[in-house]
């Protein structure tokens, strides 16, 4: 018997190309979580995945820095890129410790991937945002906004995306409606309830900073706490940076139009991503395996 009528995420597994890119992710993860390495060094696989992930984060968010230069650098405080950079690779690391809460207070988990992005910025004195200057009422501006949705009048900074900006009332029901639809759970593929969950949160960019680190973050959380990645080795955000800005946006431009066609390309989209990503790490189990890494 279909749930479809009261599972409205499960009906998205309908539209055009959805089923398709639902089986293609499934097929493309299997093979790399067969792969001999997976065995005995997941979580070296893991770790790298996380890295390469959150650099693919940042570079959509205007920071596109090389993996190397990632790997090396200690010090993510000299400049809006680095701040970047450093809240991607925070939020990498975070994003493991929330899967069991995520199910049960997604808002909850929204609000501590903001915080965590934001870095010190939370904290008066602060300068690990990516506005004010750390002291005064510029820093504690910046302060009263982490970690919280935000209010009218107050601007948002992401850098990728300038399409029209939901109020603050629209956002509140919105993630409201899209909480409610994560605590029920249902029967849509982890692909699809990911990339919705992706989709609001750029379309409603809620909070005043990192919406689209945020975004990504969520995705993966979903793409892990469901079980079809759950050792975080599909980093789906490789995957749309390899994809370019421009693809991105156009796939984003196709979900806020809400045709089938364009929530359908959407998904997609980020199937894509992650077999991508599925062919990142299948690279560094061969580099592995050769000794080479």
């Amino acid at each position: 018997m279909s749930t479809h009528a009261s599972d409205p995420l499960a009906a998205l597994g309908s539209l055009p190309g959805v089923a398709d890119a639902v089986d293609s992710v499934r097929k493309a993860v299997d093979r790399v979580y067969g792969h001999r390495v997976m065995r005995r060094r997941s979580n070296e696989i893991s770790s790298e995945a996380a890295l390469r992930g959150a650099r693919g984060s940042a570079a959509l968010s205007g920071a596109d820095w090389a993996l190397e230069e990632v790997r090396r650098r200690t010090d993510f405080s000299a400049d809006a890129e680095a701040r970047t950079v450093g809240a991607a690779l925070r939020l990498g690391a975070e994003a493991g410790q929330l899967l069991s809460i995520w199910r049960q207070s997604p808002m909850r988990v929204l609000a501590r991937l903001h915080l965590v992005a934001s870095g010190d910025a939370g904290i008066p004195g602060g300068t690990a945002g990516t506005a004010g200057t750390g002291t005064g009422t510029a820093a504690g501006a910046v302060a009263d906004s982490v970690g919280r949705p935000r209010l009218d009048g107050e601007t948002v900074d992401e850098p990728l995306v300038d399409a029209p900006l939901p109020t603050p009332s629209e956002v509140a029901g919105r993630l409201d409606g899209l909480a409610e639809l994560i605590v029920a759970g249902g029967d849509a593929p982890a692909l699809v309830t990911a990339a919705i969950v992706h989709g609001e949160l750029l379309a409603l960019r809620p909070f005043t900073s990192y919406n689209g680190l945020v975004a990504r973050a969520a995705e993966r959380i979903v793409l892990v706490g469901s079980g079809l990645d759950p050792k975080a080795i599909c980093p789906a955000e490789v995957g749309h940076a390899e994809q370019g800005a421009a693809a991105y946006l156009a796939a984003f431009e196709g979900y806020l139009s809400g045709t089938p066609e364009g929530v359908g390309g959407w998904i997609a989209h980020c199937g894509r991503s992650v077999e991508l990503g599925v062919r990142e790490s299948t690279a560094v189990c061969e580099a592995l395996q050769r000794g080479a890494a």
